[in-house]
C-alpha cells in the first residue's frame, strides 16, 4: 500500500462498516486501457482481453486472495475491513475491525493488508493496527501468529509470501503508524523484509526505507521487492540461498524518470516468470530480465493483484474498486492455494 496520507473524512465514512454497501458494478463493465509496449506482451495479454470493473465504492483496496469458496477476499485498509466479492460482483463484509481496534485519525491506514492461504486452509492476514500477522480460521476468528522480533513489536506487516518449503517472507514498513518512522510507538530501528522458517524469525533485508510487495520467481532463486516511497520508486531483486536468506541486491526496475503518478506496490509472477507489479496508473508487466512489456491500466492507481478463478484471471485491487482481466498464461500457483 502507498505511503500515509490523511484522507477526507467523508471517504473514510464510506469505507466503515456502518456505511451503505458499496456500489456493485456489472461484472461485464469494460473499463480502462491496455498499454502494449513490446510484442512479448501480446502472448500474455490477448488482443481481445478486457479490463472489467467487478465492484466499486471503496476507499483503498488491497490484499486480494482467491478462496476455495469461489470468491475473492480483499482488504479495505482505511475502512478496517476484510470483504469478499463474487465473480458476479456481490460484495460481503467478512471481518470488521480486521486490522485491530485502535484509535487513529480518520483515513489512517490501520486496517488489514496482505493475505495468504496457509497449509490448513486458513488465512494469514497482515494487521496494521495490531502490528502483527494473525491466522484467520474458517469461522473467521483471528489468533496472533507473528507479532514481535527479539521482543520488539513489528511496525505494520504489509505483504507476505510462502516458499515451497513453507518458509514465510513478509515486509514490515511503518504505514500503520500514524507518524510512520517518527512515531513514538515504533520499536524497530529499521523497516525490514523478514524470513520466518523453522520457528526462527530473522530480518534478511534492512536497507530499504519502504519495503512493500514481494514475489518469488518460479524457480525460487530470485526474490523481488517493491520499495514504495514516492521519492524512491523502484523494484529490487535478490538472489535466494538454499536457507532462504538473500544476497546480491540490485535494481530490477527504477521509476525515477517515470512521468506516471503512483508507487510500486504488490506484485505476482506468472508461470513463465513474468512479473505483474502494481504501480503508477496500473499493473506493470515485466519480463524476468526487467523489460517493461506493457501496463494494464484500469483507470486508477493499482495497489495489488492476484490470480483467481482457475489461475488465469488476474484480479486487481485499486483505490476504489476491484477489477479483473483474463490472461493467456497462468500465474504461479502459491503454496497451499486452491483454485476452481
Amino acid at each position: 500500500m502507498k505511503a500515509f496520507r490523511t484522507l477526507p473524512i467523508f471517504l473514510f465514512l464510506v469505507a466503515c462498516s456502518k456505511a451503505p454497501p458499496p456500489a456493485q458494478a456489472p461484472a461485464e463493465a469494460t473499463v480502462g486501457k491496455i498499454l502494449r509496449l513490446e510484442p512479448a506482451f501480446d502472448a500474455l495479454v490477448p488482443a481481445d482481453a478486457r479490463i472489467e470493473k467487478l465492484a466499486t465504492g471503496f476507499t483503498f483496496t488491497e490484499g486480494p486472495l482467491w478462496r476455495p469458496q469461489g470468491v475473492l477476499w480483499f482488504s479495505d485498509v482505511p475502512g478496517n475491513l476484510v470483504r469478499s466479492v463474487s465473480p458476479a460482483g456481490e460484495v460481503t463484509v467478512l471481518i470488521p475491525n480486521a486490522g485491530g481496534t485502535v484509535t487513529a485519525p480518520p483515513g489512517a491506514f490501520i486496517g488489514p493488508n496482505g493475505m495468504i492461504s496457509d497449509k490448513d486452509g486458513n488465512v494469514l492476514l497482515c494487521q496494521h493496527g495490531n502490528r502483527q500477522i494473525v491466522r484467520v480460521a474458517k469461522d473467521l476468528s483471528m489468533t496472533p501468529y507473528i507479532d514481535k522480533f527479539e521482543g520488539h513489536r513489528l511496525n505494520s506487516p504489509n505483504d507476505l509470501i510462502y516458499r515451497s518449503d513453507g518458509a514465510l517472507y513478509f515486509t514490515d514498513p511503518p504505514y500503520g503508524l500514524t507518524k510512520q518512522d517518527d512515531d513514538p510507538a515504533k520499536e524497530l530501528s529499521f523497516n525490514g523484509v523478514f524470513l520466518y522458517s523453522g520457528g526462527k524469525l530473522q530480518p534478511i533485508i534492512k536497507d530499504l526505507n519502504r519495503p512493500n510487495g514481494l514475489a518469488l520467481s518460479p524457480d525460487e532463486k530470485t526474490l523481488y521487492v517493491a520499495n514504495s516511497d514516492e521519492r524512491k520508486r523502484f523494484w529490487m531483486r535478490y538472489d535466494v540461498a538454499a536457507d532462504g536468506t538473500v544476497s546480491n541486491g540490485r535494481m530490477f526496475y527504477d521509476l525515477a524518470g517515470a512521468k506516471e503518478q503512483g508507487i510500486p506496490d504488490g506484485m505476482k509472477v506468472d508461470s513463465q516468470g513474468n512479473i505483474y507489479a502494481a504501480g503508477p496508473e496500473g499493473v506493470w508487466v515485466f519480463s524476468p530480465d526487467g523489460r517493461h512489456l506493457g501496463t494494464i491500466q484500469p483507470g486508477e492507481t493499482a495497489a495489488n493483484c492476484n490470480w483467481g478463478d482457475d489461475g488465469r484471471t488476474l484480479y486487481i485491487t485499486a483505490s476504489t474498486s476491484v477489477y479483473r482481466i483474463r490472461l493467456s498464461v497462468p500465474g504461479v500457483k502459491p503454496l497451499y492455494q486452491v483454485y476452481n
